[in-house]
């Protein structure tokens, strides 16, 4: 049985370890060191990750502006998969989100990582048709 609970500074290198497994050919904006940094100026009650026993074996991200609550970073180790835990953490995040007064939650999945879109689905999340466009922000 895993515990989810709000990041805390000690489980650092276990997200690290994590995201390094889960998402091996990310952006370098999205590397533990810059991304949790940042998180934590902005809501850090909505940054969770399961653990089991002291190690990470899990982690989402969320966040709400007001009008939309969104997810992401969802990860759970190879180790661990298929025993309910990405489908906790995103009950738990929703849960929330929802506290907050959140009414709808989005996510995005990378083209190239399709495959997980059955997990989203089993989790209440549908395909809405959309174009998701971006900007990267260079620092001055």
């Amino acid at each position: 049985m895993v515990l989810i609970t709000t990041y805390r500074s000690e489980h650092f290198s276990g997200v690290e370890t994590l995201w390094s497994e889960a998402f091996p050919n990310d952006a370098p904006w999205n590397a533990a060191a810059t991304s949790l940094a940042e998180k934590l100026r902005f809501q850090p009650d909505l940054m969770l990750v399961a653990l089991d026993g002291s190690r990470v074996v899990g982690s989402i991200m969320a966040g709400y502006e007001g009008h939309r609550g969104w997810i992401s970073r969802i990860a759970v180790a190879r180790s661990h998969r298929k025993q309910g835990i990405g489908q906790e953490l995103i009950a738990e995040a929703e849960s929330r989100l929802a506290a907050l007064g959140c009414i709808k939650v989005n996510l995005q999945v990378v083209e190239s990582n399709a495959p997980t879109v059955g997990f989203y689905e089993r989790a209440g999340y549908r395909v809405e048709p959309r174009i998701s466009m971006s900007k990267l922000l260079q620092p001055k």
